[in-house]
Formats: C-alpha cells, sequence, structure tokens
C-alpha cells in the first residue's frame, strides 16, 4: 500500500470497474466527509453496493472498510497531536491551556446538542418501555463502548436489580444464545459495525430478544438488527477513536433512559434509590 492512499487509488483508477470508479469519484470529490460516513451511508451517497466498497478496500491492499477510513483520515490535515485539523475544536500543542479547555468543552456541547437534535420522544418512550417490561435487561458494548455499557448499569443499578452487564464477549455470545422476548439487550457501539457486535445481535434476533441500539450511525449494520435506534451525536474521526466528547452524547443518552425508567414507577425508585444510597453512605469517611 503508497503511503498516501489517495495515490493508491489514482494509481488504480484506470483498472477500477464502473462501479469503483464511481465510488473513486465519490472519494476523491469528498474526502474529509467520506472518513467520518458508515460503509452502508457511503454506499447510498456514491450509489454503489456494500460489497463493492469491501472490494475495493480490499483491492487497495487493507483488511476492510474501517482500515481504508484510518488510511483517510491519515492523508487529510492533522494537527501535530494527531487529530484531524478540519475543524474548530481540534487542539494543537501550541495551544495554551486555557484554549485547550475551552475547544474541549465546546466539543462536548456539539455532542451534546446533536444528541438532543437527534432525540425523538417517540423512539425514546419505545425503549423506556422496553427496559420497563423487561425480566433482565443485558448491557452490552465492545472496546470503549463496553465502558457505556458499564455506566447505563451503574447508572440503573441504583434503582433496579434487573440490569446485568458483562464485559467479555464469548460470555455476552453465550448470554445472547440464552436471552429471551421477556429481555431486552441495551446495546453500545458508536459505529455500530463490528463482527463481535453482529454476532451477539444476530444470536439476540434469533431469540427474538428485543434489541436497543446506541449508536451514532443510524443506518449501520446494527442498526438493521435493532428494534429501538438511539443515536447520539459528535462526528468522531478515526483518529480521534474513544474521544470524550463522544461519548458525552451516550451518557445524555443514558440519563434520559434512566429517568424515563424512574417515572414509569416513581414511588418504587424512588424508595430503591433511598436505599441504595443509604446502603453506600455507610462506606464513606
Amino acid at each position: 500500500m503508497a503511503e498516501n492512499i489517495l495515490d493508491s487509488i489514482t494509481k488504480q483508477y484506470n483498472s477500477l470497474t464502473r462501479s469503483g470508479k464511481k465510488l473513486a469519484d465519490y472519494i476523491f470529490a469528498n474526502t474529509a466527509s467520506t472518513q467520518y460516513m458508515s460503509i452502508t451511508s457511503l454506499a447510498e451517497s456514491c450509489g454503489v453496493s456494500e460489497a463493492t466498497i469491501t472490494r475495493f478496500c480490499r483491492g487497495l491492499g487493507l483488511s476492510g472498510y474501517n482500515d481504508f477510513k484510518l488510511a483517510l483520515a491519515k492523508c487529510e490535515r492533522i494537527s501535530n497531536l494527531g487529530d484531524p485539523s478540519d475543524i474548530p475544536q481540534t487542539i494543537n500543542a501550541e495551544d495554551d491551556f486555557d484554549t485547550m479547555c475551552h475547544k474541549l468543552h465546546a466539543s462536548n456541547i456539539v455532542s451534546l446538542n446533536e444528541t438532543l437534535e437527534h432525540l425523538n420522544e417517540k423512539t425514546l418512550n419505545q425503549a423506556i418501555d422496553l427496559l420497563s417490561a423487561a425480566r433482565h435487561v443485558y448491557c452490552f458494548g465492545q472496546g470503549g463502548s463496553m465502558v457505556m455499557a458499564m455506566e447505563a448499569w451503574a447508572r440503573f443499578s441504583t434503582t433496579t436489580s434487573n440490569f446485568i452487564h458483562i464485559e467479555d464477549s464469548h460470555m455476552q455470545t453465550m448470554a445472547a444464545a440464552l436471552a429471551s422476548p421477556q429481555d431486552v439487550i441495551l446495546f453500545f457501539s458508536y459505529s455500530g459495525s463490528t463482527k463481535d457486535m453482529e454476532e451477539v445481535l444476530e444470536l439476540a434476533e434469533e431469540q427474538k430478544t428485543p434489541i436497543i441500539l446506541v449508536t451514532h450511525f443510524p443506518k449501520s449494520r446494527a442498526a438493521e438488527i435493532a428494534d429501538v435506534v438511539l443515536q447520539c451525536g459528535y462526528s468522531e474521526s478515526p483518529l480521534q477513536s474513544g474521544s470524550i466528547a463522544a461519548k458525552v452524547g451516550q451518557l445524555f443518552l443514558i440519563e434520559c433512559l434512566f429517568y424515563g425508567y424512574c417515572r414509569k414507577n416513581p414511588g418504587i425508585r424512588a424508595a430503591a434509590r433511598s436505599a441504595t444510597a443509604q446502603a453506600i453512605a455507610k462506606k464513606l469517611l
């Protein structure tokens, strides 16, 4: 693979198929935005199939689409700290402490505002109804998204013992295989496109277990399987993987779900929260 992925595409352009050239033309014209798109969104935008994109990436010597996005991000302008330099919130080594903090604050505000814009009352209530009626709610995610699944479990554990968090992907797979329509899987995946995620969700689908997905990409593979999709804000570059700003929107959605859940049975939930608060208070100095 050449150092610059755009150079590699240029060298291979004349040997590409008609659909491959169509894809390449779109990438050349939209290099900055392409790195933020899911494979489904890119396929729709340039009018080719997802299989064409996968073959295109492998023809460039890459393992797949995510590898391609990373290569694309690297050939774009980046700051001296490794982040993309085409957004106002990008932090540079030359920024003073005050500037750095203000840029980080701005990123978090962008994430919250975009998540609020995507929020749909009907969809949120569907998710709350599923959580409220569930026998067990399995909070799943992998990598950085696993941290968000743990946050959801920790938040809801103050008011109910029905929520279960499992870290290991193998154990998640086994739990999904034994879940039932009376359970719910609350899955966190910013990309909505990982192999472990697909395996778990396909098993849950076979078991007819309702799936609530928190993702940035509403047209991802995970979204195709999920029963309810909640979209978080903030467009994260492949070079920013695991950014706090991307998590802030997801935390906001967890809080919306939590208070919606508590509103279903306010007396019971208030008593449970009081009991857990008193239990924890004994551990404080």
